[in-house]
């Protein structure tokens, strides 16, 4: 597998706007806007073992919801891998749905190569009495028992807390539903300190907007398997810019045997639901 859909949806679908909220639970989620953003992929680096000569795609992500309604997610991630002697499309499609009040998770990922379905898996999962309960209906019916672990919102959360209130580590699991949705993994994140954009940012930064000038945190989250720990080697980690106000940018993916690139080329916010009981 060439890329991870965990990695992707943990990152790119927390864009804040308004006034700092107390980023905490619900209440935090409050301050999460839907947008849809696109980023442009590349290969940064690959070693001779990974069979990638060249690589590029595009990855979309659509998030929309509120923190009453609960957030839904729409994600693709496109990518043409040349190995040298062929050459192959790549296409994940997820949709996933996160009740941060209910502690419930649905998610749905289909993934294609050539155009040709070559895996799709669904399920849900609810989060009580200290553990996550998974119901997996795709590829084949089973249930599975997890340690307590966050959902993808609930994480992206869990980061900004830790950003704004200067803690520079820190350690949890994430159950998001991606690869065969029966685990979750240990994530160790670690965050720099806040900072301006710099005079050689102004391309990439310039692609968020209103809030290209705004300080960011440069964040950088690992990934392992159950079963290890920080001393180990990651599955993958994933670095990127993190403003004060969710939105992310100059995204690094390093998947070992090689390295993706991703850069922010357009951002829209959409319409917030209205909390509002008409």
């Amino acid at each position: 597998m060439y890329y991870s859909g965990r990695a992707a949806i943990l990152l790119l679908g927390f864009a804040a706007g308004g006034p700092a909220p107390a980023w905490a639970g619900v209440e935090g989620a409050a301050g999460l806007v839907p947008h849809r953003a696109v980023y442009d992929l590349e290969l940064k680096d690959s070693s001779e073992r990974s069979g990638i000569d060249g690589m590029s795609g595009r990855m979309v992500y659509e998030f929309t919801g509120s923190a009453c309604t609960g957030f839904t997610t729409n994600f693709r991630f496109v990518t043409r891998i040349n190995t040298g002697e062929e050459s192959r499309l790549t296409d994940q499609q997820t949709k996933t749905f996160e009740d941060l009040d209910k502690r419930e998770f649905r998610f749905e990922t289909k993934s294609f190569t050539d155009e040709q379905l070559d895996k799709e898996v669904s399920g849900e999962a609810t989060e009580a009495d200290a553990k996550v309960k998974v119901a997996i209906t795709q590829p084949d019916a089973r249930e599975v028992e997890l340690v307590a672990s966050d959902f993808p919102t609930e994480h992206m959360l869990e980061v900004i807390k830790n950003a704004r209130a200067g803690n520079r580590f820190f350690e949890t699991r994430l159950f998001d539903g991606s690869e065969n949705g029966d685990q979750s993994m240990i994530t160790n994140t670690v965050i720099g300190p806040q900072q301006a954009p710099k005079p050689q940012d102004a391309d990439d930064a310039g692609k968020a907007g209103e809030f290209a000038k705004a300080t960011y945190w440069p964040v950088t989250i690992a990934y392992f398997s159950e079963g290890t720990s920080g001393d180990t080697t990651p599955v993958y980690s994933m670095s990127f810019k993190l403003y004060e106000n969710g939105i992310t940018r100059d995204l690094t993916m390093d998947y070992g045997d090689f390295v993706l690139s991703g850069n922010l080329s357009k951002l829209e916010l959409l319409e917030k639901q209205s909390c509002d009981p008409r």
